[in-house]
């Protein structure tokens, strides 16, 4: 199908111009081809700003006849001439004067929506999880969903997961930390490690702040992974130090070379470093390591308008997270290795050690 006969389907359908039949048809053709459903939302959101440009416009306009309609230089000679006339002045213009304000702040606010700024979220900043339903392929279909999530012992549940990031090993005896973002909203979280084994775990700990949250694998398959090889680093790190992350960008495990940029992160975030590291959607909750395999922060975002500049939440705040999880939360002990068996190891070596600490996140919605 040709692009031009696609896009008329598509603004038919919008439009309500198609009988049942033919409707039911193009549903059928967009569940089979991830591609129509992916254009008909992109056009979807094209029309829908086109139209919210459209009704600006048309207020930019009223309030330009509404200012001719106000003389402005009449008022202001009456204004200074008879002072004790501004009363009477409002009295015959204080409808036009009225419209005309409540036009200009609905446009202020019109703007301010569409550039961003009356959002929380700046778009210059991409946190990085990955959102599965948007960015995989078309897959071999496994089968079909379960009103409850199914658990296979060897690859966890047989639905698709709604997002996926990245967490490490804080303990080998199943506590992972990843980002808070990659987490919530979920009603369930699994890892996966190296070899594709998943397993189920529970969230014992948040700090949406640090954007930090600490998970436990609940699983009974689950064997201990022993210690970890790395350390956790409670000083600053250096400008132009040499770093590395490992995630899970994509289904297999990626290491992302890199080197340390900036102390603080995105608009001056003291919490954070600034980077400049290849990252992407997956990498969030990611180990960022020293050359001497120290973890000295976790990665949580990159900026993007400038390519290759990420960010990476400070290895002391994980440890202040870590030092807060409350003692009723914990099932088992959770304490930080002090030892670090990288140090004198090259990079490839350190990363053989390295992946079986590093695991992708997956993130359920029933």
């Amino acid at each position: 199908m040709k692009n031009n006969e696609l896009l008329e389907m598509i603004e038919r359908y919008l439009a309500g111009e198609m009988t049942v039949q033919e409707r039911a048809k193009f549903d059928a053709l967009r569940k089979a081809d991830p591609y129509i459903s992916e254009k008909m939302t992109e056009h979807k959101d094209f029309t829908g700003l086109m139209k919210q440009y459209k009704e600006r416009s048309r207020l930019e306009q009223r309030l330009n006849e509404i200012h001719q309609e106000i003389d402005v230089h009449t008022l202001k000679e009456d204004l200074m001439a008879h002072p004790s006339w501004i009363v009477q002045m409002w009295r015959n213009h204080h409808s036009k004067i009225s419209v005309a304000a409540s036009v200009a702040i609905l446009a202020i606010l019109l703007t301010l929506f569409f550039t961003g700024d009356l959002s929380n979220k700046d778009p210059r900043f991409q946190q990085l999880k990955a959102d599965v339903e948007r960015v995989k392929n078309q897959q071999v279909r496994l089968g079909k969903q379960q009103a409850n999530i199914i658990q296979n012992v060897k690859t966890g549940p047989v639905i698709n997961a709604k997002f996926r990031g990245t967490g490490f090993a804080l303990t080998g005896n199943g506590y992972i930390v990843t980002n808070f973002h990659v987490v919530t909203g979920g009603d369930s979280v699994y890892v996966q490690n190296d070899a594709g084994e998943s397993f189920h775990t529970k969230v014992i700990y948040t700090d949406p702040q640090s954007d930090i949250a600490v998970l436990q694998v609940t699983d009974s398959t689950f064997k201990n992974l022993g210690p970890v090889p790395y350390a956790f680093k409670k000083t600053k790190s250096d400008l132009g130090e040499e770093v590395y992350t490992l995630g899970y960008p994509g289904s297999d495990i990626k290491v992302g070379p890199g080197a340390l940029t900036g102390a603080t992160g995105f608009k001056g975030d003291s919490t954070e470093y600034e980077l400049y590291i290849p990252i992407n959607p997956g990498n969030s909750g990611g180990p960022l390591l020293d050359n001497k395999g120290n973890i000295i922060g976790i990665i949580n975002g990159k900026q993007t308008e400038t390519t290759g500049v990420g960010f990476a939440v400070k290895s002391n705040y994980l440890l202040k997270a870590i030092q807060n999880i409350p003692a009723d939360s914990l099932s088992k002990s959770l304490n930080l290795n002090t030892k670090n068996t990288m140090a004198n190891l090259s990079r490839p070596q350190q990363i053989k050690k390295l992946r079986n600490y590093v695991f992708m996140v997956k993130v359920y919605n029933q």
